[in-house]
């Protein structure tokens, strides 16, 4: 009996705390899947320590719990995953409470940290390595070549390994990174790319923010482009933060969702010209060295291939090819924003043959038909996002992925 009445209580009590903070619906609009969904916080006091905020959808059959992660900052949103396919022009509603405890909780990603890398890990899986020490070259290839501030490995779910390192044909490639090509400051050519040439390079300089939640976890890291032919010392020609996002969409999902922000400031007075070129800036990557002609594909959001992908301009592009996982296949579907410069946004897809075997490397390039002046002290951000994938994926599902990164759905407040 004193059992009975003591969990009566308790439930009585925690009904009574219980608070319920907003309702809101959202509005799908064009077809999403496993879209990330932030609702500003504005007017909402969700900052308190006497609970913590539980989401729940209401359907028909009652309210469902679902896992949510406070952004703080000077707008702070809540963040949760619209799991699985959002149907065009539907509606879902939710309601945001405050209660004593966390009704749903959720391993996420996960940090790891060691002496060189900064790794990012869901249920043990890796998911990718930040490499913040300096690489160095072999003993033989020349030290220019050395390099802070890439990612590598990229993995796929399945644990395949998707990018490449320092590859004999070109040493300066580095997995995933963006360095800028031909630049101008002032009269003077400086290369941030090309690194033999001794011109520049681009070097870590610390962690901004680490953030691990149940949602999202990621870093901030400050990347500085280095001027070597600098009166003096070398200088500082740009400061860029370098923003790189997981998202928790399940570990029994075959996908990935990587963000990839790309934030430049420049110092120097009379800022800096990015040139035209077909190399430069955005997101590189450099394919896994399994992949050649004939076993790997491009396809892009104009339904372009390999043959005809260069220089062309897209939303998104599907890079995948055979690895040794079940499915057999594995890649890498690009997403461009449209808040960024020249979108859709051109590429540099390499050709066939390359390398005389057909190595496969893809970028998307702002500046591949269009020089870019960077002012003193202004800000300027590309927005990417990655979903990493095991299988094949064809255009619909990359629209798909594409509506969801390409704008928040709208969210009506109901009270």
């Amino acid at each position: 009996m004193k059992i009975i009445f003591l969990i009566t209580f308790l439930l009585i009590i925690n009904f009574a705390f219980t608070q319920e903070l907003a309702k809101f619906k959202v509005q799908i609009g064009e077809e999403r899947i496993d879209a990330p969904v932030s609702v500003s916080l504005d007017g909402i006091n969700y900052n308190t320590d006497k609970g913590t905020l539980a989401l729940y959808e209401i359907t028909p059959s009652g309210e469902k719990p679902i896992v949510c992660q406070i952004e703080p900052g000077h707008s702070a949103r809540l963040w949760f995953v619209l799991n699985g396919t959002s149907t065009a022009k539907s509606e879902r509603e939710f309601v945001l409470k405050l209660e004593p405890k966390t009704a749903v909780s959720a391993t996420g990603v996960q940090l790891k940290k060691d002496a060189k890398d900064l790794s990012l890990v869901l249920n043990e899986k890796p998911i990718l390595s930040y490499r913040f020490a300096t690489t160095f070259p072999p003993d033989s290839i020349n030290p220019l070549y050395k390099r802070s501030g890439y990612i590598h490995p990229l993995y796929s779910p399945g644990g395949e390994v998707l990018t490449r390192i320092q590859a004999p044909d070109h040493y300066h490639h580095y997995g995933i990174w963006g360095p800028w090509t031909k630049t101008h400051i002032g009269k003077r050519e400086v290369d941030f790319w090309n690194l033999a040439l001794g011109q520049g390079t681009i070097r870590f300089a610390g962690f901004i923010s680490e953030t691990q939640g149940s949602i999202f976890s990621g870093f901030k890291a400050l990347q500085e482009h280095v001027d070597f032919g600098a009166i003096g010392e070398d200088k500082v020609a740009m400061n860029e933060i370098l923003d790189v996002r997981a998202w928790n969409t399940g570990s029994d999902k075959k996908i990935r969702i990587v963000d990839y922000t790309t934030s430049l400031n420049c110092p120097l007075d009379s800022g800096i010209m990015l040139d035209a070129y077909r190399y430069g800036g955005g997101i590189g990557f450099r394919a896994t060295g399994k992949w050649h002609d004939n076993n790997s594909t491009v396809l892009t959001s104009d339904n372009k291939t390999r043959a005809n992908a260069d220089g062309s301009f897209a939303r998104w592009c599907i890079v995948e090819g055979e690895s040794e996982t079940p499915e057999g296949r594995s890649g890498i579907l690009f997403l461009s924003h449209p808040s960024n410069r020249a979108h859709p946004e051109p590429m540099r897809v390499w050709p066939s043959g390359m390398n005389g075997r057909g190595d496969l490397y893809f970028e998307f390039v702002p500046i591949r038909h269009e020089e870019w002046k960077l002012e003193q002290y202004q800000n300027y951000t590309l927005k990417y996002r990655m979903i990493i994938f095991d299988g094949k994926m064809d255009a619909k599902t990359a629209e798909m992925y594409w509506n969801s990164f390409a704008a928040n759905p709208k969210v009506e407040i109901l009270n």
